[in-house]
């Protein structure tokens, strides 16, 4: 196809895909762990078994968020007047007459959408690895019991945030899903919704 323009390398396609997977597999073992849900359980060949998936899902998703910071991070703490502008026009989801300030590589929203899920998963793999390894510390119960809690709300808070990006990046915005196949956006939808990028790199 003619008239494209690269949004994403072929290392950023496969580690978004790592990323998505392990976490598709955390969220149905979490809620399983959750809930002691037994079919989920049998699934996973035992609740012991997945809790050992669950551990070393957790150990991929983590290396695929750390390599999100050489993507996403520098972009997404890239917070101009634009942005700000961006947020109180609520990005023009909620009126098509609504004229939205020009946008970098990422607009406004996917910064706040990387930045909460950055934070949120720093969160879970913090608390994971302590109930996981369960490492020397006084009054190791307490740290356990808080990190549970912190686990819980942090993934409660990846559970409303993933299923959102996923319809941003569909339904909402036909063509960006592409993106996650491809790595490539034709330049004329790149100019609509990216015009600060496009212009910044010449295409």
């Amino acid at each position: 196809m003619s008239n494209m323009v690269r949004k994403a390398s072929v290392f950023e396609i496969l580690n978004h895909w790592s990323l998505a997977v392990s976490f598709f597999i955390l969220t149905v073992s979490g809620f399983g762990f959750l809930y002691h849900i037994e079919g989920v359980g049998s699934i996973f060949g035992g609740f012991n078994q997945m809790k050992t998936i669950h551990n070393w899902a957790g150990v991929v998703f983590s290396v695929s968020l750390f390599f999100t910071l050489f993507s996403y991070i520098v972009e997404a703490l890239s917070i101009s007047g634009d942005d700000i502008a961006w947020i109180f026009k609520g990005g023009g989801y909620f009126s098509k007459k609504t004229v939205v300030p020009p946008q970098g590589k990422l607009n406004t929203g996917q910064k706040l959408y990387y930045l909460t899920v950055l934070i949120a998963g720093i969160a879970i793999t913090a608390t994971g690895l302590v109930i996981w390894l369960r490492p020397e510390m006084a009054d190791i119960r307490k740290w356990i019991l808080l990190s549970h809690l912190v686990h819980n709300i942090s993934f409660v808070f990846m559970v409303i945030a993933i299923p959102l990006h996923i319809y941003l990046a569909t339904l909402a915005n036909p063509g960006t899903v592409r993106i996650m196949f491809y790595g490539t956006v034709p330049v004329e939808w790149a100019r609509k919704r990216h015009p600060k990028w496009v212009q910044k790199i010449g295409a």
